[in-house]
């Protein structure tokens, strides 16, 4: 009995030794459960968030050091793009907006630009960080694929802690969906 014991510990310590192996060898050092679904949506309220609300990053790209919001302010020519709920790709109509920065940036080489991630009400606090954070650098991405450099671009997630609506309506909801620009001129 007691080697049959023994044999069945071995067995299972051998079968799980791979998987094991291979976690941790992953580069990232959140849980699978906040890995976003394919399709660009996140399927669950399990997700640990970027960090603290307000959190910025220095850009998909890792360039500079971390962005003071202050320093940054509102371009009207920039404009915010908006996300179906709990999205984060790109829709049709925000990639003209889109292609309208790019262009408009790519005339001011001299705007160093701020991404905010914003999310709706709904959903818990890391949950939203970390969807506003991928909100804000898929916009990011979009404007260094027309062609902006990504050392001009840098992103920060707010989730739902700086709604632009209060209101419990999906009217309002989507108006909270948001990566809003803000330039600091060099």
């Amino acid at each position: 009995m007691v080697k049959r014991s023994s044999l069945f510990a071995l067995v299972l310590l051998l079968a799980a030794a791979p998987i094991l192996a291979g976690c941790a060898m992953m580069p990232s050092t959140r849980s699978d459960a906040s890995a976003p679904a394919p399709g660009g949506s996140m399927d669950g309220d399990r997700v640990a968030g970027p960090g603290a609300p307000g959190r910025a990053g220095s850009g998909a790209y890792g360039q500079g050091s971390r962005p003071n919001p202050k320093e940054f302010s509102v371009m009207s020519d920039l404009r915010d793009i908006h996300f179906e709920f709990d999205r984060y790709e790109i829709r049709t109509d925000d990639a003209v907006v889109l292609d309208a920065n790019a262009e408009l940036m790519k005339a001011n080489p001299s705007w160093q630009v701020l991404i905010e991630g914003h999310a709706d009400q709904r959903g818990t606090t890391d949950y939203n960080l970390a969807l506003s954070d991928r909100r804000a650098r898929a916009s990011m991405n979009y404007l260094v694929s027309r062609g902006v450099r990504a050392n001009r671009v840098n992103v920060i997630s707010y989730g739902k802690e700086r709604p632009v609506c209060k209101d419990a309506s999906e009217d309002c909801w989507s108006k909270n969906r948001r990566a809003h620009f803000l330039v600091k001129a060099q």
